[in-house]
């Protein structure tokens, strides 16, 4: 099934990686942005939600996810008049995954068409693996669509990148995606981005995507693979002939991309996943299906009660 984009569009950009690339995004799609965070600083914009966490310095993500609930009522309030939702966040970030939860499931019972946009943490951040497992859970199945990228596979198939580097060849895989996503037909299940470093050897920039692509998923569950070509102005022919010979000769289903319009030669890859990816281990309760569990529906969270309790002397 694919995804279907549905104007009027909005695009809600979670804590401050989500809203940069919100902001960034919306000129691309020429859609309306909203940002949400529980941090002053990430909110640029007017129109902005500010989650209060009150006088907790340092909240922690249930704390956060808590709060969000408190302003459900607002969130629905500002994506009433759009018909799909493009959420993008950061699940290595306790906005993104404190927040993105309870977004995804207000769209969900809004019956908004949803578009999310994740990016993973690296798994030296263990205490952040574990939280980006749960959130990520949620949020694929309250979406019409996820798509996912990883930091931890960018640095696994480019060991000698620091951690900036990674993050900035990721938001700029996001927001080539972001350009040619009114053009494309986006599998409606979850999918993977994957890309490399910019360079002038184009064949490299796909291996590079590859090798980041079978960090996440194995070969075999790969169901559709979307392949975008950027900086064609400078690339041979016979190269792009190449890299379509590479890939038709990798999966089953492939169909392949032409983006004329940037300057910067590299290659992005979209691609379906049907089968299990290495974010299902970051959850060690994922294994338990949604119907053993308990209060599924109301995302784990702790709220703020004010007990009146009397001090026994």
């Amino acid at each position: 099934m694919t995804f279907q984009l549905v104007e009027p569009i909005l695009l809600i950009g979670l804590g401050g990686v989500g809203a940069r690339l919100a902001e960034k995004a919306k000129k691309s799609l020429n859609s309306d942005c909203l940002l949400i965070s529980h941090d002053q600083k990430d909110l640029t914009i007017e129109n902005s939600i500010k989650i209060s966490t009150k006088s907790v310095v340092n909240p922690s993500t249930h704390l956060i996810r808590g709060s969000t609930l408190e302003t459900s009522d607002e969130i629905k309030k500002n994506i009433a008049n759009y018909s799909t939702v493009i959420l993008m966040s950061n699940l290595a970030g306790k906005a993104g995954t404190g927040i993105g939860p309870i977004v995804s499931r207000i769209c969900k019972q809004e019956q908004k068409n949803l578009l999310s946009f994740v990016v993973m943490p690296f798994k030296f951040e263990k205490e952040r693996i574990f939280q980006s497992g749960i959130a990520l859970k949620r949020i694929r199945q309250d979406s019409q669509c996820t798509i996912v990228v990883d930091n931890d596979a960018l640095l696994d198939s480019n060991p000698d990148l620091t951690q900036n580097q990674c993050y900035d060849i990721s938001n700029k895989a996001i927001e080539s995606m972001m350009h040619s996503l009114k053009s494309s037909e986006i599998s409606g299940d979850t999918n993977i981005l994957s890309t490399g470093k910019a360079t002038s050897d184009i064949e490299v920039s796909l291996k590079d995507s590859l090798r980041m692509l079978y960090e996440d998923a194995p070969p075999n569950s790969i169901k559709r693979s979307m392949l975008y070509v950027y900086g064609t102005d400078n690339i041979p022919v016979g190269v792009l002939n190449t890299i379509s010979n590479i890939t038709d000769g990798t999966f089953d289903e492939n169909s392949t991309h032409i983006e004329m319009s940037s300057e910067e030669s590299k290659v992005v890859m979209l691609s379906s996943i049907q089968g299990e990816t290495r974010f299902d281990k970051y959850d060690p309760l994922g294994i338990i299906s949604q119907e053993n569990t308990i209060d599924w529906d109301e995302p784990e969270c702790s709220i703020d009660c004010e007990l009146d309790l009397k001090q026994l002397e």
